[in-house]
């Protein structure tokens, strides 16, 4: 029954994609997100959902007269070009060809699938309405997970929907971290209060579920997004009582048996799984100095006859490292490039907050900034410990964050006459627009 439920939603939500590209765009995201036929059971469970998405949303972009374009920024010219060099770097890998372009294909089509959603975010509506999607993807498991650890006391984990880049348990735990911050971006903007209310417990519901994924990379991660959202919060003491106040809460919560676990962080050299990761990166290293250029190709450290060129007494096995993984795979200049989006993301972030200084009504601008700086800290803490390099959710906040940049400097651009043209005897614009901002913030 579930089954033809998703199916009649996702053929009545693919109809109008075929007029508004938009929509498309953004039950493309969805399925790509939050993977919702992997919660379903039956015939509908592997149906080629996101290429039928993709065809209807190209046809539709070529067709309907909707505001599209292709953005030149920082990201999209970045990740443009990471698809192009991933390309070299599977033609010239050494891994198994068949596993290396399978991976290719399925990097390849998130990147496109990405470029075409970028094309269509062209509105400070389509910004928020795309968080949002965001938010309820991810955010439906936070909520769960943080449901099922309550009822379980946190005596068992939490792990994400089967066949997903986001099923293991550490990769969820990250992912889940890095909505957060976008929940708080919404309830800042939010005007009403049930909403605001909603999110502030959502939040805290993905919190716990996050903590009950017992992930120990997820802990570290918590720690940097905690202190990181405190630095960009407004009211700090009262950001610091709340922040410290949750924290303690769901760790006071936890079993004896989850502080074990966490406790073997402070003595990773007895860890075995710990200093498998350490091995593994060594050899990583290693092969992106001998083929610095261009990697050895997608999964060359599963190989176990690749990682015997350099480190013979590692066990071949995911890097569990995003560094170490792109590092090894497209050595070091896709490396540079694939990091070169999350620092064109961090000061497209800033340019933001920097924006909206002194001006109200591109508060939601400064709060965007603010936030999407905490999911980049999130990722780069929590990605230390996971291979989850190739995330499509990832780049989609590196992506809104441009074109958010791209909106609020053409609406600065547009209030400049307004600013110019304002009479010196009736008081300066400036004052007049901060008075009319307290006093909405006071009704």
């Amino acid at each position: 029954m579930r089954s033809y439920v998703f199916l009649l939603v996702y053929l009545g939500l693919l109809v109008p994609a075929l007029a508004q590209p938009f929509v498309g765009a953004m039950l493309w995201s969805w399925i790509s997100f939050m993977n919702p036929h992997r919660e379903v059971w039956g015939f509908a469970t592997n149906l080629p959902y996101a290429m039928v998405i993709f065809i209807a949303t190209a046809i539709s972009c070529i067709i309907a007269k909707e505001p599209k374009r292709f953005e030149v920024n920082a990201v999209t010219v970045l990740l443009l070009l990471f698809g192009v060099f991933i390309t070299f770097t599977t033609i010239t890998g050494i891994g198994l060809q068949s596993v290396m372009w399978h991976r290719w294909n399925i990097t390849i089509k998130t990147i496109i699938g990405a470029l075409l959603v970028a094309c269509l975010l062209t509105s400070r509506r389509r910004i928020h309405a795309m968080i949002w999607l965001m938010v309820i993807s991810i955010g439906y498991y936070g909520v769960k997970g943080g449901i099922f650890t309550g009822m379980t006391g946190g005596g068992f984990r939490v792990v994400g929907p089967p066949d997903t880049i986001i099923a293991d348990r550490n990769h969820i735990a990250v992912a889940l971290l890095v909505t957060v911050p976008l929940m708080n971006y919404l309830r800042l903007q939010s005007k009403h209060y049930i909403i605001r209310v909603g999110l502030l417990a959502a939040a805290g519901l993905t919190l716990l579920g996050a903590i009950g994924s017992q992930s120990r990379g997820a802990l570290v991660a918590l720690a940097a997004t905690a202190m990181v959202l405190w630095w960009r919060s407004k009211k700090k003491i009262v950001s610091a009582l709340v922040l410290f106040g949750c924290i303690a809460a769901i760790l006071a919560f936890m079993p004896d048996s989850w502080v074990q676990r966490m406790n073997t962080i402070t003595n990773y050299e007895e860890d075995a799984s710990a200093m498998g990761r350490v091995r593994i990166w060594t050899a990583s290293w290693l092969l992106a100095l001998q083929y610095p250029l261009t990697g050895v190709g997608f999964r060359a450290m599963y190989n176990q006859d690749i990682v015997n060129m350099v480190a013979p007494d590692v066990r071949a096995r995911a890097v569990h490292s995003i560094y170490f993984e792109v590092l090894g795979e497209h050595g070091f200049i896709g490396f540079f490039i694939w990091i070169g989006m999350t620092i064109a993301g961090a000061i497209y972030a800033q340019r933001l907050m920097k924006l909206a200084k002194n001006r109200p009504e591109l508060s939601w601008a400064g709060d965007l900034g603010r936030m999407v700086q905490v999911s980049i800290v999130a990722y780069l803490a929590g990605g230390t410990f996971l291979s989850l390099s190739y995330w499509d959710f990832y780049w989609a906040i590196l992506l809104v964050t441009a074109a958010a940049y791209k909106i609020a400097l053409a609406q600065v651009a547009a209030e400049a006459p307004a600013r110019r043209q304002q009479p010196a005897g009736s008081g300066s614009w400036r004052r007049n627009t901060a008075a009319g901002a307290i006093k909405g913030a006071t009704t």
